[in-house]
Protein backbone atom coordinates (compact mmCIF):
# COMPACT_ATOMS: atom_id res chain seq x y z
CA UNK A 1 0.00 0.00 0.00
CA UNK A 2 1.09 3.70 -0.71
CA UNK A 3 1.43 6.53 0.90
CA UNK A 4 -1.57 7.97 -1.19
CA UNK A 5 -3.63 4.58 -0.14
CA UNK A 6 -3.62 5.07 3.31
CA UNK A 7 -6.54 6.84 5.17
CA UNK A 8 -5.72 8.78 8.00
CA UNK A 9 -6.99 7.64 11.01
CA UNK A 10 -10.01 9.20 12.56
CA UNK A 11 -9.13 11.26 15.88
CA UNK A 12 -9.80 9.15 19.09
CA UNK A 13 -12.55 10.58 21.58
CA UNK A 14 -13.03 9.46 24.36
CA UNK A 15 -16.21 10.20 26.52
CA UNK A 16 -15.48 9.61 30.00
CA UNK A 17 -17.82 7.34 31.46
CA UNK A 18 -18.59 8.07 35.42
CA UNK A 19 -22.13 7.80 35.63
CA UNK A 20 -23.68 11.10 34.11
CA UNK A 21 -26.42 10.49 31.64
CA UNK A 22 -26.87 11.83 28.14
CA UNK A 23 -23.38 10.13 27.09
CA UNK A 24 -24.75 8.17 23.95
CA UNK A 25 -26.24 11.68 22.41
CA UNK A 26 -22.52 12.83 22.68
CA UNK A 27 -20.78 9.68 21.21
CA UNK A 28 -23.15 9.95 18.28
CA UNK A 29 -22.76 13.45 17.90
CA UNK A 30 -18.67 13.12 18.19
CA UNK A 31 -18.82 10.07 15.49
CA UNK A 32 -21.16 12.74 13.33
CA UNK A 33 -18.33 15.59 13.79
CA UNK A 34 -15.50 12.90 12.41
CA UNK A 35 -14.34 11.85 15.29
CA UNK A 36 -13.86 7.79 16.40
CA UNK A 37 -15.86 8.42 20.26
CA UNK A 38 -15.76 5.96 22.85
CA UNK A 39 -18.01 6.17 25.81
CA UNK A 40 -15.23 4.43 28.22
CA UNK A 41 -13.96 4.53 31.78
CA UNK A 42 -10.82 2.79 30.96
CA UNK A 43 -7.92 5.32 32.29
CA UNK A 44 -5.25 3.88 29.46
CA UNK A 45 -7.89 4.37 26.79
CA UNK A 46 -8.38 7.78 28.10
CA UNK A 47 -4.74 8.62 28.73
CA UNK A 48 -4.20 7.83 24.87
CA UNK A 49 -6.87 9.41 23.20
CA UNK A 50 -6.20 12.69 21.06
CA UNK A 51 -8.86 14.39 23.07
CA UNK A 52 -11.38 13.66 26.36
CA UNK A 53 -15.30 14.72 26.62
CA UNK A 54 -16.26 15.34 29.93
CA UNK A 55 -20.42 14.91 30.38
CA UNK A 56 -22.49 16.53 32.90
CA UNK A 57 -25.92 16.53 33.77
CA UNK A 58 -27.86 16.90 37.07
CA UNK A 59 -26.91 18.59 40.04
CA UNK A 60 -23.46 20.16 40.58
CA UNK A 61 -22.86 18.14 43.97
CA UNK A 62 -24.09 14.88 42.20
CA UNK A 63 -21.72 15.12 39.27
CA UNK A 64 -18.74 16.14 41.44
CA UNK A 65 -19.33 13.22 43.79
CA UNK A 66 -19.42 10.72 41.02
CA UNK A 67 -16.44 12.04 39.62
CA UNK A 68 -14.57 11.72 42.81
CA UNK A 69 -15.80 8.10 43.51
CA UNK A 70 -14.54 6.81 40.03
CA UNK A 71 -11.36 8.98 40.14
CA UNK A 72 -12.45 10.09 36.67
CA UNK A 73 -11.07 13.42 38.48
CA UNK A 74 -8.24 12.41 38.57
CA UNK A 75 -7.93 11.41 35.20
CA UNK A 76 -9.03 15.37 33.56
CA UNK A 77 -6.67 16.66 35.95
CA UNK A 78 -3.97 14.26 34.65
CA UNK A 79 -4.65 15.25 31.10
CA UNK A 80 -5.12 18.86 31.90
CA UNK A 81 -1.48 18.68 33.66
CA UNK A 82 -0.02 17.21 30.34
CA UNK A 83 -1.62 19.70 28.19
CA UNK A 84 -4.26 17.55 26.25
CA UNK A 85 -7.73 18.81 25.32
CA UNK A 86 -10.25 18.17 27.57
CA UNK A 87 -13.78 19.63 26.71
CA UNK A 88 -16.63 19.90 29.40
CA UNK A 89 -20.38 19.66 28.46
CA UNK A 90 -23.28 21.55 30.45
CA UNK A 91 -22.65 20.75 34.00
CA UNK A 92 -19.33 19.32 32.46
CA UNK A 93 -18.08 22.86 31.92
CA UNK A 94 -19.59 23.60 35.56
CA UNK A 95 -17.55 21.51 37.75
CA UNK A 96 -14.31 23.47 36.22
CA UNK A 97 -14.82 26.07 38.06
CA UNK A 98 -13.92 26.18 41.70
CA UNK A 99 -17.40 25.99 43.53
CA UNK A 100 -20.69 25.25 42.56
CA UNK A 101 -23.51 26.72 44.98
CA UNK A 102 -27.01 25.17 44.79
CA UNK A 103 -29.77 25.19 46.71
CA UNK A 104 -27.66 26.45 49.74
CA UNK A 105 -25.19 23.72 49.05
CA UNK A 106 -22.02 24.78 48.40
CA UNK A 107 -19.47 22.03 46.84
CA UNK A 108 -15.78 22.14 46.02
CA UNK A 109 -15.06 21.94 41.72
CA UNK A 110 -12.35 20.90 40.17
CA UNK A 111 -10.87 24.49 40.42
CA UNK A 112 -8.98 24.73 36.93
CA UNK A 113 -11.00 27.92 36.56
CA UNK A 114 -11.43 30.47 39.66
CA UNK A 115 -15.07 31.48 40.21
CA UNK A 116 -18.74 29.90 41.73
CA UNK A 117 -20.96 28.11 39.38
CA UNK A 118 -24.58 30.17 40.46
CA UNK A 119 -28.43 30.33 40.30
CA UNK A 120 -29.00 32.47 37.06
CA UNK A 121 -30.56 35.90 37.16
CA UNK A 122 -33.58 35.22 35.37
CA UNK A 123 -37.26 35.60 36.50
CA UNK A 124 -37.73 32.00 34.73
CA UNK A 125 -35.68 29.18 35.50
CA UNK A 126 -34.73 26.48 33.60
CA UNK A 127 -33.21 28.50 31.17
CA UNK A 128 -34.37 25.70 28.16
CA UNK A 129 -34.26 26.03 24.89
CA UNK A 130 -32.33 27.87 22.12
CA UNK A 131 -30.46 31.00 22.45
CA UNK A 132 -27.50 33.05 20.41
CA UNK A 133 -24.15 33.47 22.08
CA UNK A 134 -21.62 36.33 21.37
CA UNK A 135 -18.51 34.16 21.06
CA UNK A 136 -15.41 35.40 21.64
CA UNK A 137 -12.65 36.98 19.26
CA UNK A 138 -10.31 34.16 17.86
CA UNK A 139 -12.62 31.14 18.69
CA UNK A 140 -11.99 28.04 17.29
CA UNK A 141 -14.87 26.46 18.92
CA UNK A 142 -17.59 28.82 16.97
CA UNK A 143 -15.38 29.64 13.99
CA UNK A 144 -17.96 29.95 11.04
CA UNK A 145 -20.68 29.61 13.96
CA UNK A 146 -21.16 33.29 14.88
CA UNK A 147 -24.54 33.79 14.27
CA UNK A 148 -26.14 30.35 15.23
CA UNK A 149 -28.07 29.21 17.95
CA UNK A 150 -27.34 26.43 20.78
CA UNK A 151 -29.58 24.33 22.74
CA UNK A 152 -29.37 25.45 26.53
CA UNK A 153 -30.80 23.32 29.85
CA UNK A 154 -29.64 24.69 32.87
CA UNK A 155 -30.14 26.82 35.90
CA UNK A 156 -27.04 27.40 37.40
CA UNK A 157 -24.05 28.92 35.38
CA UNK A 158 -21.14 30.92 35.48
CA UNK A 159 -21.45 34.22 35.38
CA UNK A 160 -18.40 35.92 35.51
CA UNK A 161 -14.51 35.60 35.32
CA UNK A 162 -11.75 36.35 37.20
CA UNK A 163 -8.77 34.12 35.75
CA UNK A 164 -5.72 36.28 35.10
CA UNK A 165 -3.33 34.31 32.88
CA UNK A 166 0.31 36.48 32.42
CA UNK A 167 2.55 35.83 29.20
CA UNK A 168 3.31 34.37 27.14
CA UNK A 169 -0.02 32.41 28.09
CA UNK A 170 -2.51 33.20 25.76
CA UNK A 171 -6.04 35.19 27.25
CA UNK A 172 -9.02 32.76 27.53
CA UNK A 173 -11.60 33.27 24.80
CA UNK A 174 -15.15 33.43 26.55
CA UNK A 175 -18.32 33.28 24.97
CA UNK A 176 -21.23 34.62 26.47
CA UNK A 177 -24.81 34.19 26.42
CA UNK A 178 -27.89 36.73 28.06
CA UNK A 179 -30.46 34.97 29.48
CA UNK A 180 -31.97 37.71 32.72
CA UNK A 181 -28.14 38.43 32.51
CA UNK A 182 -24.59 37.42 30.82
CA UNK A 183 -23.59 34.52 31.78
CA UNK A 184 -20.54 32.38 30.17
CA UNK A 185 -21.68 29.82 27.43
CA UNK A 186 -18.35 28.62 26.42
CA UNK A 187 -14.76 29.18 27.65
CA UNK A 188 -11.50 28.47 25.78
CA UNK A 189 -8.47 28.00 28.02
CA UNK A 190 -5.27 26.37 26.58
CA UNK A 191 -6.12 22.57 26.60
CA UNK A 192 -9.57 23.03 28.18
CA UNK A 193 -12.56 24.35 26.32
CA UNK A 194 -16.35 23.77 27.74
CA UNK A 195 -19.95 24.88 26.94
CA UNK A 196 -22.90 25.04 28.91
CA UNK A 197 -24.80 24.45 25.96
CA UNK A 198 -25.63 20.96 24.63
CA UNK A 199 -23.98 20.54 21.48
CA UNK A 200 -25.54 17.40 20.77
CA UNK A 201 -28.71 18.70 20.96
CA UNK A 202 -27.70 21.45 19.02
CA UNK A 203 -28.41 20.19 15.51
CA UNK A 204 -26.33 20.90 12.75
CA UNK A 205 -24.69 23.58 14.74
CA UNK A 206 -23.76 21.86 16.99
CA UNK A 207 -22.18 18.79 15.23
CA UNK A 208 -19.78 21.88 13.15
CA UNK A 209 -18.69 22.91 16.82
CA UNK A 210 -17.50 19.54 17.87
CA UNK A 211 -15.81 19.36 14.38
CA UNK A 212 -14.11 22.24 14.73
CA UNK A 213 -12.74 21.33 18.35
CA UNK A 214 -11.40 17.56 16.76
CA UNK A 215 -10.24 19.35 14.25
CA UNK A 216 -7.95 21.07 16.33
CA UNK A 217 -6.81 18.48 18.80
CA UNK A 218 -3.14 17.28 18.47
CA UNK A 219 -2.93 13.65 16.92
CA UNK A 220 -0.77 11.07 18.90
Amino acid sequence: MTEGDRTERAPLVAVLDYGSGNVHSAVKALSAAGADARLTSDRGLIRDADGLLVPGVGAFSAVMAALRESRGDEIIERRLAGGRPVLGICVGMQIMFGNGVERGDDTEGLGQWPGTVTELQAPVLPHMGWNTVRAGAGSTLFDGLEDERFYFVHSYGAQDWSLEVMKPFAEPVLTWCDYGAPFLAAVENGPLSATQFHPEKSGAAGIRLLANWIGALPRH
